[in-house]
């Protein structure tokens, strides 16, 4: 575990873990959001990679990889983007969210050698069962890079106590089942499920999938380590694209103050 983990999991903070899109809608762009997401309380930042299969994907973040696609950007762009972020001064953990066909055309090998030398702290790979995931896992451990597990509500009692006992970095809890995308509402026994995996996990446990308003990050905090936000941050993302392409400045101005009125008071 490195020393960005490790101020990740002794925090006493309620964690705060954004996702953005990278390309979206430019490189600059980019690297500009992730500096305003820290300096708005993110605690690490997952940085998805443009592909145009992502099953695990609804519109809004389906969108925003097709815009990142026009701007060129692959993984190992994506990746050496997380050099320039360290360059510009971002602090916080950084994973790299992609599916398994792009790591595969990449190479394990020539990521893990990219992500060593380009300062990236973990990976999440959404469509890898956790049965097929020991090769990844074990190559992983030994380049001190966290493989991010996901359990759900669905997942059975007995391998969500292997799952969660086995996470690194943090355990990433699905709230909700289907594609990512904002929801007004989550389903019964949510609250036992996460509290479930924090009983056996050693890392901070976090709640993802819908999340878009202050009173459902709330309604967590007492079951959880903290909050996972994609879809609701790419989409004022995606409403700022032309701004963010022509008067940047402005535009993540904008962003901070949508960012202030989203987070509770203790993730900034």
């Amino acid at each position: 575990m490195n020393k960005r983990w490790e101020v990740f999991q002794n925090s006493s903070d309620y964690r705060f873990v954004p996702y953005i899109m990278a390309g979206d809608p430019s490189e600059e762009a980019t690297i500009e959001l992730s500096l305003a997401l820290e300096e708005c309380g993110a605690a690490a930042l997952e940085l998805g990679v443009p592909y145009s299969d992502p099953l695990a994907d609804g519109p809004v973040i389906q969108r925003a990889g097709m815009r990142g696609l026009a701007q060129k950007v692959n993984l190992e762009k994506t990746i050496e983007l997380v050099s320039t972020l360290r360059k510009r001064g971002l602090e916080i953990p950084v994973i790299i969210f992609t599916y398994y066909n792009l790591l595969l055309q990449l190479g394990e090998n020539r990521f893990l050698q990219l992500a060593e030398e380009n300062g990236v702290d973990g990976i999440l790979v959404p469509d890898l069962p956790y049965e097929e995931s020991g090769y990844l896992q074990e190559m992983c451990s030994q380049n001190n890079l966290a493989l991010i597990s996901l359990v759900s509500p669905t997942t059975r009692e007995e391998k969500l106590v292997k799952i969660s006992s086995e996470a690194e970095g943090f355990l990433y809890c699905i709230s909700s089942l289907g594609v990512t995308g904002i929801r007004s509402e989550f389903r019964d026994g949510l609250d036992e499920f996460l509290r479930a995996a924090k009983a056996n996990s050693h890392v901070p446990v976090l709640v993802g999938f819908g999340l878009s308003q202050r009173e459902q990050i709330h309604q967590f905090e007492n079951s959880s380590d903290g909050f996972i936000i994609g879809s609701a941050i790419v989409k004022k993302i995606e409403e700022l694209e032309d701004e963010l392409l022509t008067n940047r400045e402005e535009a993540i101005k904008t962003f901070k103050a949508y960012l202030e009125s989203l987070l509770p008071v203790y993730s900034r």
